[in-house]
């Protein structure tokens, strides 16, 4: 994989991972389970994306050294971490990996310089005062040296963690979901000072999220694991955008799912024609390399469903479904409808469109969906 230095010359890093780790199941007859991942991580952002027990935290662990994997090779640059065939086995702490968990962990008793400098005895005063100086500046907590983590915010001590896991100047960071209690200003502003630190270090950072927005924000790459194993890789918009497997769809919050018989295929037009199980309704979506003699299922953003109180005329989409809707409400500024269409829609609305359509339950409405906003699903 190709790595692009960082602008400020400084020597780029790349992760390097393979492993393989095997759960046996706790009961008998439990299936056991097993991780089993092959990818790099270049300097900078990547996203580790995937549902609750899907692999990411074991993955995070083995990297840092506080899980074993069977077999494998853990490298960042030149440097072996791990590695089952040569027999090396770096212990946590000689492997100088940042690790920043969703608790945070903070000394109580220490004051926020203590806390910093946790981890650096082996160096001169001079050097610690140095390193804990500049980590503090970058993470704009100077002035909080003298107090202790009870006396400060939460997004104080998110910068706090922070910093005590940079002190170091670790080959590699690892995050698991360590901003979630935040709100988002404070959230963006503290990744904006991690992004200005690693212009300068360029490590390479391995952030673990459940949240899309997130994934949109801070990544120029995202890896999504499910069951253990990788099935997408890529940029956000071409793994959650298009997803290829209903799970990753689940994952990016394609609301609406249905399973889909094939009737006909259309090479020369690059479109299929499906009818949504055990309706009448039909659509026409993107040509796919799927058995037009098995069922499909078929993804589609509540977003991109559009709607009108008319019959509509002359579109260049290609799906109109008559529907009714079944109940209407508001969470934040979004006005989410179900229609009712012989299968179950969920659309999304602003609460203007709302209004000016005069939306209500029991209404009867057309819903407009363009053929590229349907997804075939693995």
């Amino acid at each position: 994989m190709a790595v692009s230095a960082a602008s400020t010359a400084v020597p780029a890093h790349e992760l390097s991972v393979h492993l393989h780790k095997r759960f046996l199941g706790l009961a008998k007859g439990d299936t056991p389970f097993q991780v089993d991942v092959r990818f790099a991580v270049p300097s900078g952002f990547t996203i580790l994306f995937g549902a609750s027990g899907s692999g990411k935290t074991t993955v995070l662990d083995c990297i840092a050294g506080l899980q074993k994997p069977d077999r494998g090779r853990i490298r960042v640059s030149n440097a072996t971490l791990f590695d089952s065939e040569q027999g090396t086995d770096l212990s946590a702490r000689s492997r100088n990996v940042g690790y920043l968990f969703q608790t945070l962990a903070l000394f109580p008793h220490m004051t926020v310089r203590e806390n910093i400098e946790y981890g650096l005895a082996s160096l001169d005063r001079p050097e610690r005062e140095g390193r804990t100086s500049d980590i503090a500046e970058s993470f704009g907590i100077a002035g909080l040296y003298d107090r202790r983590p009870a006396d400060i915010s939460g997004g104080e001590r998110q910068r706090v963690a922070l910093a005590r896991a940079l002190v170091r100047r670790p080959r590699a960071l690892l995050l698991d979901e360590p901003l979630t209690a935040l709100d988002a200003v404070t959230k963006a502003r503290i990744l904006d000072d991690l992004r200005r630190w690693n212009a300068r270090h360029a490590v390479p950072i391995l952030y673990v999220t459940h949240e899309r927005e997130e994934v949109y924000a801070l990544g120029t790459r995202v890896i999504v694991l499910e069951a253990g194993r990788l099935i997408a890789d890529g940029t956000p918009h071409e793994v959650l955008s298009r997803p290829q497997f209903e799970s990753v769809a689940q994952l990016a919050g394609f609301e609406n799912i249905v399973e889909c018989s094939i009737v006909a295929s259309h090479e020369e037009q690059g479109t299929m024609t499906c009818r949504i199980a055990n309706t009448d309704v039909i659509l026409e979506v993107p040509l796919s390399r799927v058995d037009i003699a098995k069922p499909v299922r078929v993804g589609i953003r509540a977003g991109d469903i559009l709607v009108a109180t008319s019959i509509p005329q002359g579109l260049s989409a290609r799906n109109v479904i008559a529907g009714t809707i079944a109940s209407l409400r508001q969470q934040d500024v979004t006005v989410i409808a179900e229609v009712e269409c012989g299968a179950k829609f969920v659309v999304h609305l602003t609460p203007s469109a709302r209004h000016s359509l005069g939306l209500e339950a029991g209404k009867q409405i057309w819903l407009v969906v363009k053929t590229y906003s349907c997804h075939i699903l693995q």
